[in-house]
């Protein structure tokens, strides 16, 4: 019996012996630094950017990131696309804003008003920086997931916004972009649009007060009430959604979504569905506005990804 029992932890060490230690992991790398952190372009503490130069001897094009979080949450260090824009030579802005929420507690109405104009005055202050920046003030595209992606679209479809006879020279800056390249974008704020769209929509009467400011879980619950009260809305609907602002001289935009459509049917994240990207690029053709469409097994495509459409279309002759 001892002689077994030495012959089994005999047995033991030769097979631990022979079995390779594991491969430690390595450590993950660090996050790039900004090259100038935390630039005010207002006097809120949220009213902040980022800048990441890209090295090169001329003016280079830039990428204008805002992040995502439905205008409630989140924060610009999340840099999508950052590495690639960079290595391509294009440099990247990456903004803060305030939140929907504040502006209902100051009493704004919209709320979604602070958001989106924080977008257009951080769009026009990066132009103002572009001599010292070694930025081309026209080759400038926008990107961002979810609420940073419809930010970017209001900016894509809106009318400049720039005001040339202003004695503020960042508000003679242009607010027009080169394009845009998104990612679960909302396209529509309109309740009706997004009903006939997809049926459990839930998303967007946040962004007109249908909301409790103190408690951001509170931010998809009262759709039913964003429909019933849509009337009261419509001016601002017509003001700050994307579908609304189309026409056929904007620029080109880039929707990527990771589900497959089905127009009239729920959805299992009826938040960032691509039903969203059909309908926008629908009313885009018919207005005359370039709008391609990506999504698993969708047609036509011709950019696998944000960053190939961003790099390709900035960097265009």
């Amino acid at each position: 019996m001892k002689s077994s029992a030495i012959l089994t932890l005999l047995l033991a060490a030769s097979l631990h012996a022979q079995t390779p230690a594991p491969t430690p992991k390595p450590a993950p790398a660090p996050k790039r630094a900004p090259t100038v952190a935390n630039v005010p372009y207002g006097t809120h503490e949220r009213q902040v950017l980022d800048f990441y130069k890209a090295e090169s001897s001329k003016p280079t094009p830039l990428l204008f990131f805002i992040h995502g979080g439905g205008w409630v949450a989140g924060d610009k260090s999340g840099v999508g696309e950052l590495e690639a824009c960079l290595k391509a030579g294009i440099s990247v802005v990456s903004i803060n804003y305030r939140y929907s929420w504040q502006a209902q507690l100051a009493g704004v109405m919209p709320p979604v008003q602070w958001p989106l104009e924080d977008a257009a005055r951080a769009l026009q202050f990066v132009r103002s920086k572009a001599a010292e920046w070694n930025i081309d003030k026209q080759r400038i595209g926008a990107s961002g997931g979810s609420a940073g992606a419809c930010s970017s679209l209001y900016l894509a479809f809106h009318d400049d916004m720039a005001d040339p006879k202003s004695s503020d020279p960042v508000a003679r800056e242009s607010t027009r972009l080169w394009c845009a390249a998104v990612s679960g974008a909302q396209t529509s704020l309109d309740p009706k649009q997004l009903k006939e769209w997809t049926p459990n929509s839930r998303y967007g009467g946040h962004a007109f007060g249908f909301m409790d400011p103190n408690e951001r879980k509170t931010r998809d619950t009262r759709f039913a009430e964003f429909l019933e009260k849509r009337e009261s809305v419509l001016k601002w609907i017509k003001m700050y959604s994307p579908y609304e602002l189309v026409s056929k001289d904007d620029p080109p935009v880039y929707l990527y979504y990771t589900n497959v459509p089905a127009i009239g049917k729920e959805q299992k994240d009826p938040t960032h569905t691509s039903n969203y990207g059909v309908k926008l690029q629908e009313h885009c053709r018919e207005i005359g506005d370039e709008c391609e469409l990506v999504y698993p097994g969708a047609p036509d495509v011709k950019h696998k990804s944000i960053s190939d459409f961003l790099i390709e279309t900035l960097k265009k002759p």
